[in-house]
């Protein structure tokens, strides 16, 4: 699991595609870190499911009626969620491969995917550099297009939070 960097301001590319999500969704928040996205999502009124292997940066929303945090390792556990489960889905700084299929199989007919993480070419920024935490370019692409529509997609160089080489995606999966 990597998650390069802690910014407690949501992620602009999220922000961007919220408005896609219908109103009192539930949303998956995953590898949820800090919570920046969870609080987020629940300012906006959204049911929020927010899953990390350490849970403590969210630990404070254990009461909000709205949010259910789970406390799972995603890359040694079994998977915690049913098929159709959640009518969007937000993962940023975060890759696990095998992961994909569950991802798409989770989110409802329609639902909305939105997902920012670290590309090949970050290498030369600091950390993630290990390619096994690097998307190669078109992979969100690759592994999105035959489940959905792709509404946004980017694999470009950021300065902010940090320089990086990012890839992202928003889409909607197919019924």
């Amino acid at each position: 699991m990597t998650s390069a960097h802690t910014d407690s301001n949501p992620s602009a590319w999220v922000e961007r595609w919220l408005t896609l999500i219908p109103p009192g969704a539930s949303v998956l928040d995953l590898a949820c870190g800090s919570g920046r996205h969870t609080r987020l999502l629940l300012q906006r009124g959204f049911r929020v499911t927010a899953v990390d292997r350490d849970i403590t940066g969210v630990a404070d929303l254990a009461e909000h009626p709205s949010a259910t945090i789970v406390n799972a390792d995603l890359e040694l556990a079994p998977w915690p969620f049913q098929r159709a489960e959640f009518g969007a889905m937000i993962v940023t700084n975060y890759l696990h491969r095998p992961l994909f299929p569950r991802l798409i199989e989770c989110l409802k007919s329609g639902g909305i995917a939105i997902y920012e993480t670290f590309a090949l070419g970050n290498e030369v920024f600091g950390k993630p550099s290990n390619p096994d935490f690097l998307l190669c370019p078109g992979e969100l692409l690759e592994v999105f297009i035959p489940h959905g529509r792709v509404i946004a997609y980017e694999d470009v160089y950021v300065d902010a939070p940090k320089p990086a080489r990012v890839q992202r995606i928003c889409a909607a999966r197919y019924g």
